[in-house]
């Protein structure tokens, strides 16, 4: 592109000067070469610009491939935790259930317990009493 800005400086300064060796033709010849320079800086910018815009492409695509695997592994690690927190808790209910069944049979063995006492206590009040007829083991 230097080189024809030069010839067209040159081409310019002999139409300027009136010089008889100047040839309108070599300006129109030399336009032409302009132009055709810059259609070939116009496609080279634009194969530049595809590069760029597939670079880019690849790079988001990369990007999201990324943030899919971080969600995946994401996903995955909240389910195993979820999993797990399932697995205390079935396994502290289970827990629960047997401690509340084993107070249930305590209670009701305190229960019996008490009742004998307290029939105990009834025949041996009664026994005190001076009555015999009450006793359950006649």
């Amino acid at each position: 592109m230097e080189a024809l800005l030069s010839q067209f400086t040159f081409l310019s300064d002999q139409a300027l000067q009136g010089n008889k060796n100047f040839d309108p033709s070599a300006m129109e010849d030399l336009m032409k070469l302009f132009e055709i320079e810059s259609y070939k800086a116009w496609a080279a910018l634009e194969l530049e610009e595809e590069k760029q815009v597939k670079g880019a492409e690849i790079t988001l695509q990369q990007a999201e491939d990324y943030f899919d695997s971080v969600m995946e592994t994401a996903v995955d690690e909240f389910r195993r935790f979820e999993e797990e927190m399932e697995r205390e808790s079935k396994a502290e209910l289970s827990g629960v259930d047997d401690t509340a069944e084993k107070v249930k049979k305590m209670g009701d063995l305190m229960e019996k317990g008490a009742n004998i006492a307290s029939k105990l206590y009834v025949e041996a009040a009664m026994k005190s009493a001076g009555f015999n007829g009450l006793s359950p083991n006649k």
